[in-house]
């Protein structure tokens, strides 16, 4: 297979160095040295690092393992538990280190960046609609506990795993990940039998 071509090579290292150093760290030498293209390079396909900070989040975003979720095999809440349990195995393969892509530059540039805070609104809520839309399924499948709303929950989902990721990375340990599985699909999700299955 041939070379990328350099702005793919840019958007990759770029995603590999905001992930890594974050916003502010990671310089556009940074990037095009990562990515091994000259430094001038650059400016022929961004027009400045926040534009490359929204590719390299549409990239994330399109790469997120939402595969397991929507159109996928098995029951709803196994396919959206595998969702977050290969979250979780990344983070904990790179001994959290890193978080949430979304999360990270929502919170070091958001308030800075009104492009960059809409590109992480935008990918926050592209994942939320996905969880909603396999929560529906568990819902139309008897699965959901009753009076569940999808859209919300999905919404609920989304912010207490990332603050489930802040805590990981700060404790340096997997103990909320267990804590956000057993509140989640434990207590909060499955309808009466299958949460007691799962105690």
């Amino acid at each position: 297979m041939g070379r990328r071509g350099v702005r793919e090579e840019i958007v990759e290292a770029a995603l590999e160095q905001f992930h890594v150093q974050g916003y502010n760290a990671a310089g556009v030498k940074v990037i095009t040295d990562a990515a091994g293209v000259p430094k001038g390079s650059f400016y022929n396909h961004f027009d400045s690092k926040e534009a490359l900070a929204v590719v390299a989040l549409q990239r994330y975003g399109a790469e997120h393992p939402v595969r397991e979720l929507a159109g996928g095999h098995g029951e709803p809440l196994t396919r959206l538990r595998a969702h977050f349990e290969s979250i979780r195995d990344d983070v904990v393969r790179h001994e959290f280190t890193r978080g949430c892509l979304l999360g990270n530059l929502g919170a070091e540039v958001a308030d800075h960046s009104e492009v960059i805070r809409e590109a992480v609104r935008q990918g926050l809520a592209q994942w939320t609609e996905a969880i909603a839309v396999v929560l529906a399924e568990a819902r139309d499948a008897g699965a959901l506990r009753t009076g569940v709303d999808p859209r919300a929950t999905a919404g609920f989902i989304v912010n207490a795993w990332e603050g489930s990721l802040i805590r990981a990375r700060a404790d340096r340990s997997a103990d909320a990940f267990e804590s956000f599985f057993a509140l989640v699909f434990g207590a909060l999700l499955p309808a009466g039998d299958t949460a007691s299955a799962r105690q």
